[in-house]
């Protein structure tokens, strides 16, 4: 329970706390919620303030309450497709979330860098931008991304705003279309502090993601290198015979 403070409504002070736990992972989904007595006992409030916590909390999505058993932790991971061109703020659009954007850093390479994925290895030409961002969903951090951008095709794009769609900055200023993204995706453990998730400490699963973004055939745009958070992802692979 944090330190509370004047003027805030106690049923508030719950819903805050509870969504804290969530967002840190000391919550995790499927884990049981503090009934109404257990935050009466814990908060000295009333059943009325405790049942509109808990009611609050189930309208955002946090938690389900079940009859007879109890109120557990949504399962709030969004999908993720590898079959779709699906840039980050169209996908929590379509998952029904709030996406934002802080950019960490941005700066300018003279050299070039290259990747291999599952055995050939691409290269992308010097000068490039790269640009580091940490992603959120109604503002809960989701992962952080690192992108090697071409400054040949993209000229000037760290100067641009970066806190909004890179691809949609790619079409809009520089004419762009994408082609293809070729991707390979590994399940890794982190500790969320080290690698900056604001309010992520400890070890966390995530999924680790490595890939080269294509505007024709084989001209490559840019490399990527990010890390999603595993409690709030899934992937999801369509495939078809």
């Amino acid at each position: 329970m944090t330190a509370r403070k004047k003027g805030i409504p106690r049923y508030f002070e719950i819903v805050r706390d509870i969504t804290a736990a969530i967002r840190g992972g000391r919550l995790a989904p499927g884990d049981v919620v503090p009934s109404e007595n257990d935050l009466i006992g814990a908060y000295g409030v009333s059943n009325t303030t405790a049942r509109k916590a808990l009611e609050d909390l189930e309208r955002a999505g946090r938690v389900q309450r079940v009859k007879g058993k109890g109120t557990y932790v949504c399962d709030s991971r969004v999908d993720r497709s590898v079959t779709r061109i699906l840039g980050f703020t169209q996908n929590m659009v379509e998952a029904g979330r709030e996406p934002s954007t802080k950019l960490l850093s941005a700066k300018v390479h003279r050299e070039g860098r290259d990747l291999t994925l599952n055995g050939r290895r691409y290269v992308l030409a010097g000068p490039l931008c790269e640009i580091k961002r940490l992603r959120l969903a109604d503002g809960i951090p989701m992962m952080i991304e690192t992108r090697h951008v071409s400054e040949r095709l993209c000229p000037g794009i760290h100067r641009k705003d970066l806190e909004g769609s890179l691809y949609d900055i790619y079409e809009r200023e520089f004419g762009l279309q994408l082609a293809r993204i070729d991707q390979r995706v590994s399940a890794v453990i982190i500790n969320g502090k080290e690698l900056g998730f604001p309010g992520i400490s400890g070890l966390i699963p995530a999924f680790h993601v490595e890939g080269v973004t294509f505007c024709a055939k084989e001209l490559v745009l840019e490399l990527e290198e990010s890390v999603y958070r595993g409690d709030m992802y899934r992937f999801s692979v369509r495939a078809m015979r």
